[in-house]
Formats: structure tokens, C-alpha cells, sequence
């Protein structure tokens, strides 16, 4: 593979979303920018997920999840949600849609879903997520991943 795969794979055009996940009690929420739409019908979107995470287990557990579209002015939530914390969660504004998801209600838009079934994608699980329900919140224009630089410190996975 090439020296600079980190900035041939940003040249993909990728979103940065923050992913609400929860099994009822327990809820939790990550950075992810490995989103896309999969298919027209039924609506599915594939969310890759690192299966070590703390989220996986809960997305497992509760089989329901969020897509919330982050906009170009939040960077900073970005890199909060990427973070391993105790409780991301607080000191923000969350709210539920049909599945009971936690939708985060300074995002742009929402897609609220339910896990169809998953797949194993090398060191990450693609899960393929019907979607439920779905709406616009705020206006503005969304986070590119390669708007972010190296926020997520891929550059040190590439070999």
C-alpha cells in the first residue's frame, strides 16, 4: 500500500455522524464516519463499529442505534464522542424518536434505526441498520471527514 494511504483514504467523501446507541437502560454514543446508505428498500444504512467498544456491546445488547449528522461548525462534538469517557452523554440534549434511541438534538438531521444484522469488515463490524424513522433538526451544512485532519489519529493505523 501506498506511504500516504491516510490522505488517499480522506480523499473519500465521508460524513462525521455521532452514533446514539442504548439496550434500554444503559446508553452510550461515538464518533463514526464510516456511515453509508446501503439501499433505497427497504432504507438501510451500514455503521461500522469497532466490536472492542464499549458501544458495540450496547448496540448488541439493544439492537437499536441513531445516525446523527453532525454540521461543519461542530468538530468539537466530534472529538468529544470520540473519546473514551466515563459519560459522554451529559451536559448535552438528547431525545427519542420511535426506537427509543438517544438522538442528539444539536445535530442537523436523524436517521432513528434498528440493527438488520451485522458483518465482519477486518478489525471493525459493519452493521446494517434499518431505518425507522428519520427528521431534520437544524439547519446548516454537514462535517466532512477530511474537514477533520487527524481528529481521529488514523494516520497512526496505516501501514
Amino acid at each position: 500500500m501506498s506511504n500516504n494511504s491516510e490522505s488517499l483514504f480522506k480523499q473519500i467523501s465521508l460524513g462525521v455522524y455521532v452514533i446514539g446507541v442504548s439496550d434500554g437502560n444503559r446508553q452510550n454514543a461515538f464518533t463514526a464516519a464510516w456511515v453509508m446508505q446501503v439501499s433505497f428498500n427497504p432504507p438501510l444504512l451500514a455503521i461500522s463499529i469497532n466490536p472492542q467498544s464499549t458501544s458495540y456491546q450496547l448496540l448488541q445488547a439493544g439492537g437499536i442505534c441513531s445516525v446523527n449528522v453532525l454540521g461543519q461548525h461542530q468538530a468539537a462534538l466530534a472529538e468529544h464522542f470520540g473519546q473514551s469517557a466515563v459519560d459522554k452523554m451529559a451536559g448535552h440534549q438528547w431525545q427519542s424518536a420511535q426506537t427509543g434511541a438517544p438522538i442528539l438534538s444539536e445535530s442537523l438531521a436523524y436517521f432513528d434505526c434498528a440493527v438488520s444484522h451485522y458483518s465482519e469488515a477486518g478489525d471493525h463490524i459493519i452493521a446494517i441498520c434499518k431505518v425507522v424513522t428519520a427528521a431534520k433538526l437544524n439547519e446548516g451544512q454537514p462535517l466532512l471527514y477530511k474537514s477533520t485532519g487527524d481528529l481521529d489519529g488514523s494516520s497512526q493505523l496505516y501501514q
